[in-house]
């Protein structure tokens, strides 16, 4: 990540049209901006949404609502509701998300 060439602004969420990925079940709607080349996105997970692949890219995520099940390669599971957060480093600790519920969440990579 890096917002060195970055100028102050403000983001709009709600004008963002959002693209629709589904996953394995359930779907995910991205909301996306760029900036230089750190992504940022605003996204919203269906009750019942299993990521339908593993993810290597790092991230900075955080649970805004609803709650978020994370599952590493490696067999750990990790919980997330409102108001927490994790972080990985690229090429780190594979990682795949579901949710019962539905989630929304903040996620900079």
């Amino acid at each position: 990540m890096d917002l060195l060439a970055t100028p102050f602004g403000t983001t709009d969420w709600s004008t963002i049209e959002p693209e629709l990925h589904p996953g394995e079940t359930g779907s995910a709607l991205w909301r996306t901006c760029h900036f230089g080349t750190t992504r940022v996105r605003m996204v919203e997970y269906s009750p019942g949404y299993l990521a339908d692949h593993w993810c290597w890219r790092g991230h900075v995520l955080l649970c805004l609502e609803g709650e978020l099940q994370t599952e590493l390669e490696d067999g750990r599971q990790f919980t997330l509701t409102a108001g927490m957060s994790y972080q990985v480093g690229n090429d780190r600790d594979g990682h795949r998300s579901s949710t019962a519920t539905g989630a929304r969440l903040f996620i900079v990579d």
